[in-house]
């Protein structure tokens, strides 16, 4: 099986082109995908356009995945490069991790796991993977804990509301 990582757009700092190919390969293995994965590491403008063609969505997403339809093709990641480099900036860790967390959670869906619908079972999937690959953070994870503040931002602004209303 073969393994690619294809960036379209200037190699951001501090990314290892080769790392990413051996990561991806170790993490695919892991998962027992039996294809041959493709990653493009591209622009948000890609991103954008593949999310809107693919999931009718007008902006640009950190990650897609695309599975093929037959055995003789392989299976494709799209990444955004500017949203993996924010995310990483914005977290403290380097944007190679960053492109690292975003290609497992692709794997992931390519695996057929799907956070939206599955009950938890690709949070723990995920949760497994990064420690066996010492990754911090994964993205449902973000997600969850970014869901939870705003939820708790939203009962801190309607409590203050009332309060300043009684008084």
């Amino acid at each position: 099986m073969q393994t690619k990582v294809i960036l379209l757009v200037q190699e951001p700092d501090g990314v290892r082109e080769r790392a990413l190919a051996l990561f991806l390969g170790r993490a695919r293995r892991a998962l027992g995908l039996p294809r041959d994965v493709c990653v493009l590491i591209t622009s948000n403008r890609e991103l954008r356009e593949l999310n809107h063609r693919h999931r009718y969505k007008n902006e640009p997403t950190d990650v897609l995945s695309f599975s093929s339809a037959s055995s003789r093709f392989s299976d494709d990641i799209a990444i955004s490069a500017e949203i993996a480099m924010q995310n990483a900036l914005q977290l403290g860790h380097s944007t190679e991790t960053e492109l690292k967390i975003l290609i497992l959670h692709g794997l992931l869906h390519l695996a057929g796991y799907d956070h939206e619908t599955d009950d938890g079972q690709m949070l723990t999937r995920e949760a497994e993977l990064r420690q066996q690959f010492k990754l911090p953070t994964g993205l449902i994870e973000r997600t969850h804990a970014a869901a939870a503040d705003q939820r708790g931002g939203k009962q801190k602004s309607t409590a203050a509301r009332s309060g300043a209303l009684r008084q």
